[in-house]
């Protein structure tokens, strides 16, 4: 947001709102404040955003009232972040919205924070000594936010229980791969009615036949990257590999498309699909996508869609460059709202910060939304005063 007085208030006064639907989830006044504080501080362009300058932004003599937010006094993160997302849905909701998972790695120096080890971050691009967090984010055409968060443990931690309870993590909680917990989250804005139309998820996670076979199962379509060696059943064979369906394929039938707006713009790649498990409901299809790069075509990547019968090779497109959203949200959370910048070592402390975060960068993400609507109310020309006849069924 811009930093003159207009905008302060603005959304100091937009935070308020949404923080008015969690109060009641707290017992004692200090923590209601705390949260508050907390969240103004993430949003604040503060140059770094720990205990000492939230507790200083927030006009606290130190960072103990921050500290005892974040690890000791008892609420429920898992219910906050509910009423984080009722936010979302209210202001963003979509029929036609994306749902998207990815994991981000949290960069650390030590090896006490819970579920830290050296493991694969994407966001570093190499193995490193970090947290893994998978995340859900919502995406619409008025905007993209995160709705739902789980910090990955490794066997290093759920193998030694000791640990486990120093860090805050109960026995009752066991090892979960990145894919189950992206599973769970799913099945969890399902059964909460979350608006959305689709599922998408890089190769790490569409790899997975038992969640797609799940995701079809349900009825839920999706668009989900995978590797050149997963298999799908054709009509000439059970496992077809995937790289396999496209060599000879006619020239005409790859499109020239853009998948959406990239850092360096729009992102045009060849597109052609394969129509694949010819055994299926009349009104839904299954398809194999394959993305092969302009200036290099031997780089091609692949896609498996399950969708309505009538869904168009555009449509499928714009879902699997929709992945892309929840990279910006990575960003733009880490940059703004201090999604990467917190002091917590607990498991339930990092839950509690992501929860704050997230509940931030929605606020900004409405926010915008709304002046985006403003400036196409005042650059879109008056709407005709025909009176429209409700749509036939012809």
């Amino acid at each position: 947001m811009g930093g003159d007085l207009a905008d302060v208030r603005l959304w100091a006064s937009e935070l308020g709102a949404l923080h008015e639907r969690f109060v009641h989830r707290f017992s004692r006044s200090e923590p209601r404040e705390s949260t508050l504080a907390y969240m103004r501080g993430l949003i604040a362009p503060l140059q770094r955003k720990n205990g000492w300058t939230l507790a200083e932004e927030a006009g606290h003599e130190g960072p103990d009232r921050i500290q005892r937010m974040l690890n000791r006094i008892e609420w429920d993160a898992d219910e906050v972040l509910d009423d984080v997302r009722d936010y979302v849905v209210e202001h963003l909701g979509d029929q036609d919205a994306v749902l998207i998972v990815d994991d981000t790695g949290f960069l650390k120096k030590e090896t006490r924070s819970a579920g830290v080890q050296r493991q694969y971050s994407g966001t570093a691009g190499r193995t490193e000594n970090c947290q893994v967090g998978v995340f859900l984010g919502y995406a619409t055409a008025r905007g993209r936010t995160l709705i739902d968060r789980r910090l990955y443990l490794p066997t290093s931690w759920t193998d030694d229980r000791e640990r486990c309870r120093r860090a805050g993590i109960g026995d009752e909680v066991a090892f979960a791969t990145k894919v189950a917990m992206a599973k769970a989250m799913v099945r969890r804005a399902i059964a909460d009615r979350i608006p959305f139309r689709w599922v998408t998820a890089d190769a790490a996670y569409g790899f997975s036949k038992g969640w797609r076979f799940e995701l079809e199962q349900a009825d839920v379509f999706h668009v989900m990257a995978t590797t050149r060696h997963d298999t799908v059943v054709t009509r000439w064979a059970l496992d077809h590999p995937v790289h396999e369906l496209f060599p000879g394929l006619p020239r005409q039938k790859w499109k020239r498309r853009s998948c959406g707006e990239g850092a360096h713009g729009r992102r045009i790649y060849d597109w052609a699909r394969v129509e694949v498990r010819p055994w299926h409901r009349e009104d839904r299809r299954h398809w194999v996508l394959a993305r092969r790069s302009v200036s290099r075509p031997e780089e091609i990547s692949y896609y498996i869609a399950y969708c309505p019968a009538d869904t168009t090779l555009d449509e499928l497109i714009r879902v699997a460059g929709s992945r892309w959203a929840i990279e910006e949200c990575f960003q733009s959370a880490k940059q703004e709202c201090g999604l990467d910048d917190y002091q917590v070592r607990r498991y339930p402390g990092w839950h509690r910060h992501m929860t704050l975060a997230m509940a931030a960068h929605a606020c900004l993400t409405v926010l915008r939304a709304r002046q985006l609507d403003t400036e196409k109310a005042e650059t879109d020309p008056p709407s005709s005063s025909t009176t429209v006849s409700p749509r036939s069924d012809a």
